[in-house]
């Protein structure tokens, strides 16, 4: 225990936080821009597990990195497409169709995965392709910074990168200012011409190919392979972090970095032989309690608001 909570003091612990962070933040993005046009991606956790398989097995199968990376993000376009489809054209619940379609992940992904090589529990049979650690020259060299910044997984600066670049997009561009303008008010953004459902089409399509970026890392980047369930809530959480950022890029940045330490914090405990199974509901007991402060903190900001509106008219 003792060196577990030495580990957590060091600058590894805080190297190892951005590393675990990376698919966090890739779906927190993602479902981002698909709350700002007012429809919640529900299905980051199948868009992950389907483009995490198709990495394994398509950089396995074929052994290119770069033709197993474009299948990872066609697997996890399909299933964007699909809830695109039932939720705007056949105008199904999104909640209802992103919770079908994350069951359909679960089962799905293995069904494929025995099918194609005959292995129900992970890809290990077959050499996955990965993306390799970025060492950037100068940054290395220097003490501390160096130790935590240098040597990540390029996807892992990737996902730190998607940041500036959702918001420009969300707030910098003509599209961005349509996402935000129909998840506002999808009456009004039609009024003046803006397309809703298309722009919604775009919106949910941007976040799917976000959300693939970190199905493919875990695949080809935090693990070497595909494993049953490997994603294992990572979509969920990001919901969260999504909200608790108030979906806005810097904000959902932080908040994925909160349950990035959370889910670190579990990784070292477990090595501390402590039970399992209180490790694994760190991330997830992180997830309320700061579910909870964000509520709390937005019932108390809408109060405060109330009571001066009401000042303003008297």
């Amino acid at each position: 225990m003792n060196e577990a909570l030495g580990y957590i003091f060091s600058l590894g612990f805080v190297y190892s936080i951005l590393r675990v962070t990376t698919p966090i933040l890739f779906a927190t993005l993602g479902s981002v821009v698909a709350e700002r046009a007012g429809t919640p991606n529900i299905a980051l956790e199948a868009i992950m597990l389907f483009s995490a398989l198709g990495g394994a097995l398509g950089s396995g199968l074929t052994g290119s990195l770069w033709l197993g990376f474009l299948i990872a993000i066609a697997s996890g376009l399909l299933i964007t497409v699909m809830l695109a489809f039932f939720s705007l054209r056949l105008k199904a619940d999104i909640i209802l169709a992103g919770i079908a379609l994350n069951l359909l992940g679960v089962g799905g992904t293995v069904f494929i995965m025995y099918t194609i090589i005959h292995d129900k529990g992970n890809t290990s049979s077959i050499a996955t392709k990965t993306f390799p650690n970025l060492v950037i020259p100068g940054l290395n060299n220097v003490p501390v910074v160096g130790e935590i910044l240098s040597g990540h997984n390029v996807l892992t600066y990737v996902a730190f990168l998607m940041v500036i670049v959702v918001w420009m997009l969300l707030f910098k561009t003509r599209l961005g200012l349509r996402i935000r303008s129909v998840g506002e008010n999808s009456k009004a953004a039609e009024s003046v011409g803006i397309h809703v459902e298309r722009t919604q089409w775009i919106a949910l399509l941007i976040s799917g190919f976000i959300t693939s970026l970190g199905g493919a890392f875990m695949s080809m980047g935090y693990m070497n392979g595909f494993g049953q369930n490997m994603v294992s809530g990572r979509g969920f959480i990001a919901l969260a972090a999504a909200a608790m950022g108030q979906l806005h890029p810097v904000g959902a940045m932080f908040s994925a970095l909160l349950f990035g330490t959370a889910d670190a914090v579990s990784n070292v405990l477990a090595a501390a032989r402590i039970p399992d199974e209180l490790v694994k509901m760190i991330p997830y007991i992180v997830t309320i309690v700061g579910l909870v402060i964000y509520s709390v903190s937005m019932d108390r900001r809408k109060k405060k608001r109330v009571v001066r509106e009401t000042r303003e008219l008297s």
